[in-house]
């Protein structure tokens, strides 16, 4: 059975979006690959644009694994942890 990125990095919006201090700027479905960007919303520069392997692992721009869509919301919170937000 293959996994629904796109599902996933749904379901990741929505949790990142339920963080006080998160913002998600876009939400990229169409694209090679699919991302989500989330940003702080009181910062300009905390901003990360996150994808989701075909296994189902979220990662970062930059290579960091943040969980997998096993536990989109704690992948989630890591996400809002390195973007110093508040907990949802």
């Amino acid at each position: 059975m293959m996994l629904d990125t796109a599902l996933c990095l749904e379901r990741f919006a929505w949790h990142a979006g339920r963080h006080a201090d998160l913002a998600v700027q876009s939400l990229a479905l169409a694209s090679d690959p699919a991302y989500v960007s989330v940003r702080n919303r009181f910062s300009a520069t905390l901003a990360e644009t996150v994808t989701c392997s075909d296994e189902g692992a979220f990662i970062t721009s930059w290579g960091y694994r943040l969980g997998t869509a096993a536990d989109v919301e704690a992948a989630a919170a890591r996400l809002a942890f390195l973007l110093a937000a508040l907990p949802a």
